[in-house]
């Protein structure tokens, strides 16, 4: 059975600041192909939930994070058995410090 996935407002927001950041600085095919790129990467979780790894950043928190990387995002979510669905959590550019990855959500 499949689940649905669900993005949270703050992982849209991710998305949009990366769009934006490589229409601006790169192309729009650029930003497209990115995005696109990072949406079906976490399409492969509907079948095979929990193939990423744990993130290690975010342990002490009540949730099971776990993350996927395209290219140089790790897309961060937890299984909701509840809801049968993926939550994408977040989208981290890795090449920040870790220590960012508990930025305010």
């Amino acid at each position: 059975m499949e689940l649905k996935i669900y993005w949270t407002d703050f992982s849209k927001k991710e998305l949009k600041k990366i769009f934006d950041y490589y229409k601006e600085n790169a192309s729009l095919n650029v930003a497209k192909n990115l995005v696109i790129g990072i949406i079906k990467e976490a399409t492969k979780l509907r079948k095979q939930p929990t193939i990423g790894q744990i993130e290690e950043a975010l342990e002490k928190s009540e949730k099971d994070f776990r993350y996927l990387v395209f290219k140089s995002y790790k897309i961060i979510y937890w299984l909701n058995i509840e809801n049968n669905s993926i939550e994408i959590f977040d989208v981290f550019d890795s090449r920040q410090s870790p220590v960012k990855i508990k930025r305010g959500k």
